[in-house]
């Protein structure tokens, strides 16, 4: 079915959100990690034995923290403007939704953690953090199953529900284990965001536009 040409024009919009959102996410995540190094060690981080300890979110906290909240911020407003190109082609499945959902949650991250080994009480911007990350967490897995589900309705995207339904079997049990593996479910859930996008830009070419 035909789509209004205003309506194309926000599809190709949100797969160029989708294509520049995980790239700037990950590559602003490496920069800090490197150029913080230290000051996530001083919070008790650890690469390898405590992966999640504070971090991502306390780069938020370090000397060059303005740039994680940026990225927070911008990353959420990125996935949100994907998920509403793909509620264009997809408007009877929930996934869109949960994926909008999921972006709020990781623009609500840019407010600020408290740190894990703190002495101090629990700030409302941290409460609103942990809030985010249940938040992103509600959006996201669900959003990968419903994409799938909808993927495999449309032959153009049999593959891609394959690809979908892998990350998901990834994602959900490295989300909750969290720690080393945390690291699986971030590069998962980025190539996903990746590769959806790129797949959504290819698919323009099929998609007529109506006056």
């Amino acid at each position: 079915m035909p789509l209004p040409a205003k309506n194309l024009r926000l599809v190709r919009l949100a797969a160029l959100a989708g294509m520049s959102g995980p790239l700037l996410f990950g590559a602003m995540l490496v920069l800090l990690t490197t150029l913080e190094y230290d000051f996530m060690r001083s919070l008790r981080w650890d690469p390898v034995l405590a992966a999640t300890t504070d971090w991502p979110s306390g780069l938020s906290l370090g000397p060059y923290g303005g740039w994680m909240v940026a990225s927070f911020i911008l990353g959420g407003l990125l996935l949100m403007l994907f998920a509403l190109g793909l509620r264009e082609l997809f408007p009877a499945s929930p996934g869109p939704a949960c994926l909008l959902l999921a972006g709020i949650g990781l623009m609500a991250l840019s407010s600020l953690t408290d740190p894990t080994y703190s002495s101090n009480p629990p700030t409302l911007h941290g409460q609103v953090h942990d809030a985010a990350y249940v938040l992103l967490g509600l959006g996201l897995l669900p959003g990968l199953f419903f994409m799938a589900r909808a993927f495999s309705r449309r032959p153009e995207w049999r593959v891609h529900a394959w690809l979908t339904w892998l990350v998901l079997g990834l994602a959900l049990p490295t989300f909750i284990i969290k720690e080393f593996t945390f690291y699986i479910f971030l590069l998962a859930i980025l190539a996903w965001y990746e590769l959806s996008a790129i797949k959504l830009w290819r698919h323009l070419s099929l998609l007529p536009a109506s006056q």
